[in-house]
């Protein structure tokens, strides 16, 4: 299914895999079958439903959901665990399916895919009642969407705080980035074409935002440094000069003192003094 695997195309560009043997198409089906082709002895229509088109209508649920190959080694099984996360659209699915296989059968790509399982799903179809190419399904149910829709719909998904986030804090990784890219330009349907533009628009705001970050967070450290810096030569002055402890002995009398410390009650201000002298042993340790 070459036209319909071209959306899979992202989540294995930033993934090379490095065939060390011939492909196992039986293997390769029995896991793609694992997610597409439940409860097929019963429902030849299966394929179709869960991995072609929903033109085929919606698969029939059963207390006893079975795939084809659950007799099989579960090696190469998509586990109840995951397909319990699987998408529900038949075209989002085949590509989740197809990421997931390719992971588990060595040696396999996109093309043992479409050559060997399309059929497969073809067939399904009809059965189900549905006589059209794989290609003609995709067509419809995936239609182009124009580069701003497209663009508008990936942005969004790429900064939600699920994915990078706004200010891109948890994609500074260019693995991080990679991989939440390739969940929303999978979950954005029909903007195939425009995916390679719209990755540089966003890796070029991913930068423009954390340098803009780093150089915010640089200054504010340098104006505290600078802040800092400043009071202490303040209060190393004041020192100096003893201004600080003549400050807090004025504030003491004219706040604490019932006499203001006048003329006539010098007591008062020795007695401000002493309750100053926390100054001096400060200014002690600064030296």
């Amino acid at each position: 299914m070459k036209y319909h695997l071209n959306i899979l195309i992202f989540s294995l560009f930033f993934a090379p895999t490095f065939a060390f043997g011939a492909c196992s198409v039986s293997n390769l089906t029995r896991c793609l079958d694992s997610a597409c082709a439940i409860n097929i002895n019963s429902n030849p229509a299966a394929r179709c439903q869960y991995c072609g088109s929903a033109s085929a209508g919606t698969p029939t649920k059963s207390t006893a959901m079975k795939s084809i190959s659950a007799g099989a080694s579960a090696k190469y099984n998509i586990s109840d665990k995951d397909l319990k996360k699987a998408p529900t659209d038949p075209g989002e699915r085949y590509v989740w399916a197809t990421k997931i296989c390719l992971g588990k059968v060595a040696g396999c790509t996109t093309d043992d895919v479409s050559d060997n399982y399309d059929k497969l799903i073809e067939q399904s179809c009809t059965a189900a009642g549905i006589s059209a190419s794989m290609s003609n399904l995709i067509e419809k149910s995936n239609k182009q969407k124009s580069q701003s829709e497209c663009s508008n719909e990936i942005s969004a998904c790429i900064v939600n705080n699920k994915h990078c986030s706004a200010d891109y804090t948890k994609c500074k990784n260019d693995a991080d980035f990679d991989r939440y890219y390739s969940d929303c330009s999978v979950a954005a349907k029909g903007c195939d074409s425009f995916s390679k533009d719209i990755r540089a628009k966003l890796i070029a705001a991913r930068d423009t935002s954390i340098k803009m970050g780093d150089e915010i967070l640089e200054k504010i450290v340098t104006a505290y440094r600078t802040e800092r810096e400043s009071k202490l030569k303040g209060t190393q002055q004041s020192c100096k000069d003893d201004s600080s402890k003549k400050k807090c002995i004025t504030l003491v009398c004219g706040s604490n003192m019932p006499h203001k410390c006048d003329d006539k009650h010098k007591y008062e201000e020795t007695l401000a003094g002493q309750l100053c002298e926390f100054h001096k042993i400060a200014c002690s340790r600064l030296k």
